[in-house]
């Protein structure tokens, strides 16, 4: 089995400590790189990427120098990039879907239970995004004020226009936090066919991965963040 390699970015060093104890309890997970701002991060991380040494990195939104936002998009823009995961608090929410268009491949609570973070690093190893769990439905229930009006963002993007019936309800169900399994019961479909229209989804929108879909849904204003 091979071991998903993972670098932890915050300014806090006991929080760094935590997530280092429970990522390094995992037989398939291990920290290889602690960075306590953005410009170190930059520093270590980014030679590192260029030598496949780092798989995933733990990204905090605020710090000093140079924030996760900044960071995110310079690690993201460098290829081969190591997948990123950015971190918050519900105080920070405005910077959530800053920090996804800088190319980050999810977002997760500080406060997410261990289980749920190990996880996490796992989805997006596995070319995935972190769009399912029960943070990210809170978090984007909680993200009303930063999303525009549906009443007033009548017109969808030429690009969401493209898709079929089918694909938009897919759509509406991954913005919604819903799993492909899921998808696939609400429809009575099977999930091999909510992989196709996924995929559809994905390469009609132009997005990398279910993150930014969900995040075009919601700037288009074709989902509202209180389940509409």
């Amino acid at each position: 089995m091979s071991t998903v390699r993972v670098a932890l970015v915050d300014d806090q060093k006991l929080v760094r400590a935590g997530f280092r104890m429970v990522i390094d309890s995992q037989p398939d997970l291990e920290v290889v790189i602690e960075a306590d701002d953005g410009e170190d991060a930059l520093t270590r991380i980014l030679p590192a990427a260029r030598a496949g040494e780092v798989d995933v990195v733990l990204m905090d939104i605020r710090m000093p120098r140079l924030d996760g936002i900044g960071a995110t998009s310079r690690i993201t823009a460098a290829g081969p990039a190591p997948r990123v995961i950015v971190l918050t608090t519900f105080d920070l929410d405005e910077y959530v879907l800053s920090a996804i268009r800088a190319g980050a491949s999810g977002f997760l609570l500080k406060d997410a239970p261990p289980e749920e973070m190990l996880a996490a690093i796992r989805t997006v190893h596995a070319g995935d995004a972190v769009i399912a769990p029960s943070s990210t439905r809170r978090l984007l229930e909680h993200l009303s004020t930063a999303l525009p009006d549906p009443e007033v963002s009548a017109d969808l993007d030429a690009s969401l226009r493209q898709l079929t019936e089918r694909e938009r309800e897919v759509l509406v169900l991954m913005a919604r936090g819903r799993s492909n399994q899921e998808i696939a019961s609400d429809l009575f479909v099977g999930e091999a066919t909510v992989k196709t229209h996924v995929g559809r989804v994905l390469a009609k929108l132009g997005a990398r991965d279910r993150v930014q879909a969900v995040v075009i849904a919601y700037d288009s204003g074709l989902v509202r963040p209180h389940g509409g």
